[in-house]
């Protein structure tokens, strides 16, 4: 089972993200966080049961996603976690900051729900073959 832990703000868009990652229900796991300090309290205090892969939004009050990423890869048992950004910025400076972090993969999510689970059946297959196709 692929285990992705999801780290948004927007209630609505964990909403949707649920919704596209349940076709995957018998191949998935979803973790919701709803901001970065719950989220690197969540990993931290599981570091023997990581999830596979983070998804990562970028704008979050609290915390952005550039400051989530960049404690992940400043903690020792976290900072092999592949963190996936999935944003709605297309902005070539919030891509290149995203790789200057050792973000694995950026996404910019699309603005229609059928072109959105399009991209999570994609993210789906992606994943889960590099965990588990040998």
């Amino acid at each position: 089972m692929l285990k992705i832990l999801l780290i948004d703000d927007d209630p609505a868009d964990r909403l949707l993200a649920e919704e596209a990652f349940s076709e995957h229900a018998s191949r998935v796991t979803v973790t919701t966080c709803e901001d970065g300090p719950q989220a690197l309290a969540a990993l931290q205090g599981r570091l023997e049961d990581l999830p596979d892969v983070v998804i990562l939004d970028l704008n979050m009050p609290v915390m952005t996603g550039f400051d989530v990423i960049r404690e992940i890869r400043a903690t020792p048992g976290l900072r092999h976690l592949p963190v996936v950004i999935l944003s709605t910025s297309d902005s070539r400076a919030d891509v290149a900051r995203a790789y200057d972090l050792l973000a694995s993969s950026y996404m910019v999510k699309s603005q229609s729900f059928p072109g959105f689970v399009q991209q999570i059946d994609h993210f789906v297959r992606y994943w889960h073959d590099c965990r588990f196709v040998q």
